[in-house]
């Protein structure tokens, strides 16, 4: 069979499709989608050309509208946070100073030194035993690291308490790094400093 007979038994047999195939049939836009179409082309044309002409205008209004739209959020996240703090920051914390019955005792502790010539160590009690007291009921003042001039600059402390604090530990540390030893006159201005801050205040237990 030559070329020509076995192609022209491969179309005539059918099994193949060889004609081409019809277009889809175009679709047919319903006459009333037409005259919505055109109804908006009415409606809206006076508003796009209005638009087109002041796009200056309207890309403005549009950032200034971006900068409101952020300003409002930020306010509405952050008016809270600054309100509560600012209320925290007004309400004024307890002043503290220590029970009458403890300062008496401390007193009495560091006078037996005192007493003994250890002017050195009757200082530094006064000190360290009132940073306990105050680790003992305020730990929120106090950090491992305080130092006794970071608590005597603590706001809620008296300003006596204070002042009881930076001369005390002007004191001990003078003592301590300075290797001059306290005399009776340096213990006696420590002791009245202490007795001015704990003892001529009307008890305050945060």
């Amino acid at each position: 069979m030559t070329a020509e007979k076995a192609w022209g038994a491969i179309r005539d047999s059918g099994d193949i499709q060889f004609a081409p195939v019809p277009p889809d049939p175009v679709p047919v836009t319903p006459e009333w989608l037409k005259a919505l179409g055109r109804f908006l082309e009415w409606l809206l044309s006076p508003f796009g050309r209005m638009l087109g002409a002041s796009w200056n205008w309207v890309e403005l209004a549009l950032l200034a509208g971006a900068g409101i739209g952020a300003a409002w959020i930020a306010w509405t996240l952050l008016w809270p946070l600054w309100r509560e703090r600012r209320g925290r920051a007004k309400v004024p914390a307890p002043e503290w100073t220590p029970a009458r019955e403890e300062a008496l005792a401390l007193l009495e502790d560091a006078d037996r030194l005192a007493a003994e010539g250890r002017f050195d160590e009757a200082a530094h009690l006064l000190l360290q035993r009132s940073i306990g007291q105050i680790a003992r009921v305020r730990p929120d003042w106090l950090t491992p690291s305080s130092t006794a001039r970071e608590i005597g600059a603590i706001a809620a402390l008296p300003q006596s308490a204070r002042h009881a604090f930076a001369e005390i530990a002007g004191l001990v540390e003078r003592a301590r790094y300075a290797l001059r030893c306290l005399d009776s006159a340096d213990w006696s201005a420590a002791r009245a400093a202490y007795a001015r801050f704990a003892l001529e205040r009307i008890e305050v237990v945060a």
